[in-house]
């Protein structure tokens, strides 16, 4: 089942088989002091600069948020857009927690967006799946609800059902929803990390859609996490995530390398693609 997302001159496509589609999760003020302060006085070159620094790093769309204290996202979210948009090609995931910003986003968006996101609670469905359906976008389903991030992968699944169902019922196809099975930081929860492996392996298996996670967020709270976030990043690849939300700079070798021995890579291509610009670099 594939997911095609879209800018004005780039399609990128989404789906088991296909190579892992990178996410870049730059631009997001979250823990980035000089960003966070960017966004406030409405100076949007850190969104052209991370922006440019994803792509040229690997990532294949761009993860455009600007969430933090002292902003009207409803105005700034539109403006970031439009910024990223003047420096790179790549499709857009806009990412918001806030309906309204994502419609004013989605207004002036060419092509086929992908949302960020919708969840299983009841206020999230009402009022975001609707704008998914009127600008054709595509979105990702967080695996939460009105009670929070379950703990364990069949609760999970019963949320992904949800939000299929509550998607196809105004409209909006199958091959346009991607579920975040949520992982969590293995830190502070040593199951967090096979909790997440068993939710991929079933949505894959009695959902069918296309699987997505902030790889990242594992590691939280623990030493060398570049090296934690590669291994399971590898891991979630090979249970059948296609798409990862990550610093492509950081992720990117060790998705290469897990397509190549995931059969995702014909004839290694772009893991020799990757390896000889290294070296020229």
């Amino acid at each position: 089942m594939d997911t095609r997302i879209s800018s004005a001159a780039r399609e990128v496509v989404i789906g088991p088989g296909l190579p892992t589609v990178i996410i870049g999760e730059r631009i997001n003020p979250a823990g980035k002091k000089r960003l966070a302060e960017e966004l406030k006085a409405g100076n949007l070159e850190g969104v052209r600069r991370e922006a440019a620094g994803q792509v040229e790093a690997g990532a294949d769309v761009i993860d455009i948020c600007v969430s933090t204290f002292g902003v009207e996202e409803k105005i700034l979210l539109p403006r970031a857009v439009e910024a990223a948009m003047e420096a790179v090609e790549a499709p857009l995931c806009l990412d918001s927690p806030r309906p309204e910003a994502l419609e004013a986003a989605l207004k002036i968006y060419p092509g086929k967006a992908l949302v960020n996101s919708v969840s299983g609670e009841e206020r999230k469905l009402a009022r975001v799946l609707p704008l998914v359906k009127e600008h054709q976008a595509a979105v990702i389903g967080l695996l939460q609800d009105d009670e929070g991030i379950p703990r364990g992968s069949e609760k999970r699944l019963a949320i992904a059902g949800k939000i299929v169902e509550r998607a196809e019922k105004i409209g909006i196809p199958r091959e346009d929803i991607i579920l975040d099975c949520l992982a969590t930081a293995v830190g502070a929860d040593p199951k967090s990390g096979s909790v997440t492996l068993e939710t991929i392996h079933k949505i894959g298996t009695e959902l069918g859609v296309n699987i997505t996670l902030g790889a990242s967020n594992i590691s939280f709270g623990l030493p060398d996490r570049t090296l934690l976030n590669g291994a399971f990043a590898a891991i979630c690849i090979a249970f059948g995530a296609t798409c990862l939300i990550a610093d492509a700079a950081r992720i990117k070798p060790m998705v290469r390398s897990a397509d190549l021995l995931a059969g995702k890579d014909h004839r290694a291509r772009r893991y020799i693609e990757d390896y000889r610009r290294q070296r020229v670099d």
